[in-house]
């Protein structure tokens, strides 16, 4: 069974999560119980990357139901094909990241009708270990809390997945958020270990910043 981790620094710690986190715990323990961490190997050495200042912007466009801190160094673009489809809303973004051929998938479903909430949870998992299970190392789902007491799970997946760092955020009755981080190359985590360590900080000040509308 996975052991759960704190995600967000030390430098921001979280509140304790109320009923929704421990409904959203109780589904991760039930659906990582088949899963196990592996051990990290020896870090192998990297050509040097000149990483940009850690500088934030404001995304707050009218007519969004959300608004959140990202990167100067990054853009955003609005989302018009998901797998070949249209996206159900207009409010799906992708965050570019040029300098190091990345992109933030953003997505965002209003709770109600055929989005049901435990279904739109079930989903965040499903799309965290159904599709990267056959090549992870481990996959570890931490409960999280913002500072605004927006609740989530954050998926750290080891191996040469496609996405090593995922989550989503909602407050259980209106809002889900889901967001990815992948990159244009080959999925290699050796090399792209310590470019997601750096990417991984620029997705914590996202969702430490995140706020509903």
């Amino acid at each position: 069974m996975l052991r759960k981790k704190q995600v967000i620094d030390r430098s921001s710690q979280l509140p304790t999560a109320g009923c929704l986190l421990l409904c959203l715990s109780s589904i991760a323990y039930c659906l990582s119980a088949c899963n196990s961490d592996y051990s990290v190997g020896k870090k192998k050495g990297y050509f040097r990357i000149e990483f940009p200042e850690k500088k934030y912007q404001l995304f707050d466009q009218p007519g969004y139901p959300y608004s959140f801190e990202y990167p100067v160094y990054a853009s955003i673009i609005k989302d018009t094909t998901f797998f070949e489809d249209k996206p159900e809303n207009p409010w799906w973004i992708n965050i570019e990241i040029p300098h190091f051929n990345g992109r933030i998938y953003i997505s965002y479903k209003e709770i109600g009708g055929k989005n049901k909430f435990d279904s739109l949870v079930n989903d965040g998992f499903k799309m965290a270990y159904k599709q990267h299970v056959d090549v992870s190392t481990g996959i570890v789902d931490s409960p999280m809390v913002t500072p605004s007491g927006i609740e989530g799970i954050y998926f750290s997946l080891g191996g040469n997945t496609a996405t090593a760092n995922q989550f989503f955020l909602t407050d259980s009755t209106k809002h889900f958020l889901r967001g990815a981080l992948y990159f244009d190359a080959t999925p290699n985590s050796d090399s792209l270990e310590i470019v997601n360590a750096f990417l991984k900080k620029d997705l914590l000040h996202l969702i430490n910043t995140l706020k509903w509308k």
